[in-house]
């Protein structure tokens, strides 16, 4: 190396050095940092039952603690004197080339956290160039959410449910808005036993939230007469348009034929789920158990990663979703063979806290400390994150 002529700071290094800098004029990060002391602070701070829906999962919260756990069990081995004064995160996805394999996860309802809901994240997203996965159950439309990203890549996630008529207007608005490629939800066609709903007795929806797509769709309007004050008829055709326990893997066939956008399905923790989804017509699959929000007591989601890309990994485009909270977790993905990681908690809390600015500081200190740790492992690049980096300690 030319000692005259050193490298620059890297991005995570210089905005480590910018918080550390502002910290000398009495200054500092107005969002806790670390994701345990954001969550408290998100619970002291928003409505009680809209922090319990953000923040919690199915029955005893089992999934939950398995995701966490499943990272423990993955330990990262860093290896030491390689020259990393010059690296990268970024990756290339469905022909995308994007500055960081962190995406923005899809969580319906946002206006329980912030009246700015998904625009204001939408909006953050454009800033920092990282794409949105942006749910059916949003609090605003999604050609609301389309304009404030502009070209910045955003994806629409589909709820799938009885009705196809429904279900064939939100793929052709979702066309027409922008979006480039389709999120299938595969796990919530029931919902899950939630004991902190339903000890809050709350369903947001009940309430008019989370219906924005629904209700300003020309099919939902007709199924419910125009009048979104009927909450009987609103109930119903909500339940008919939001999900189908019936559908089988043929019935994915169909689906794909709604839509020339490349098609994602969300929920695989099986290989063979993984091989069926390509068979039917997946363009790629997410490794995901919602975060813990569906099924009690299910396998840590990292935990089923390894098998899944063994099995696939070579025929389509693997995701990684559930338990991402630091760089680390990013890096430890990653090394298992995703392509690209989703995260989303964390975001909410940081738009309950403080909306637009909030997501932009919660995001900025994820994609910070996952470039650090990149460079810390001694890797250049995720072509360097390969799974001899990690030690299993299960």
């Amino acid at each position: 190396m030319n000692s005259s002529n050193p490298p620059q700071m890297s991005s995570g290094m210089q905005y480590q050095m910018k918080i550390y800098f502002e910290g000398t004029q009495g200054k500092k990060p107005s969002i806790p940092v670390s994701y345990e002391e954001l969550e408290a602070k998100a619970k002291a701070e928003l409505k009680p039952e809209a922090y319990a829906y953000i923040a919690g999962g199915a029955g005893g919260e089992m999934t939950m603690y398995n995701n966490k756990m499943a990272f423990n069990r993955w330990q990262i081995v860093p290896r030491m004197m390689g020259d990393v004064s010059t690296r990268s995160t970024a990756i290339e996805l469905f022909g995308m080339k994007l500055p960081s394999p962190v995406l923005m996860g899809p969580i319906g309802v946002l206006s329980i956290a912030h009246p700015d809901a998904e625009v204001a994240v939408a909006r953050a997203a454009k800033t920092l160039r990282v794409p949105q996965v942006v749910s059916t159950v949003s609090s605003k439309t999604m050609e609301e959410v389309a304009e404030a990203h502009g070209d910045n890549p955003h994806w629409f996630q589909l709820y799938w449910g009885r009705n196809n008529e429904f279900t064939q207007s939100l793929l052709n608005r979702a066309e027409k808005a922008g979006y480039s490629a389709i999120v299938v939800t595969l796990d919530t066609r029931v919902f899950a036993w939630r004991e902190r709903d339903i000890q809050n007795a709350y369903l947001p929806f009940l309430y008019g939230m989370g219906m924005a797509n629904y209700f300003s769709d020309p099919v939902f309007q007709s199924l419910i007469g125009g009048d979104v004050k009927d909450a009987t008829k609103v109930s119903m055709a909500f339940a008919n348009c939001f999900s189908n326990a019936a559908t089988t893997w043929d019935d994915l066939l169909a689906l794909r034929k709604m839509t020339h956008l490349p098609m994602i399905v969300k929920g695989i923790q099986h290989p063979d789920d993984a091989q069926a989804a390509i068979d039917h017509g997946a363009d790629g699959i997410i490794v995901s158990n919602h975060g813990g929000r569906q099924c009690d007591g299910a396998v840590g989601s990292l935990d089923t990663l390894d098998g899944i890309v063994c099995r696939v990994g070579d025929k389509t485009t693997v995701l990684f979703d559930s338990g991402i909270r630091r760089g680390a977790d990013v890096f430890k993905a990653m090394a298992l063979g995703a392509k690209a990681v989703l995260v989303a908690r964390p975001y909410a809390y940081g738009l309950g806290l403080g909306g637009e600015e909030g997501v932009v500081q919660v995001m900025m200190n994820l994609l910070s400390d996952t470039e650090l740790t990149l460079g810390l492992t001694g890797c250049t690049s995720w072509a360097d994150a390969t799974k001899d980096r990690l030690k299993y300690m299960g």
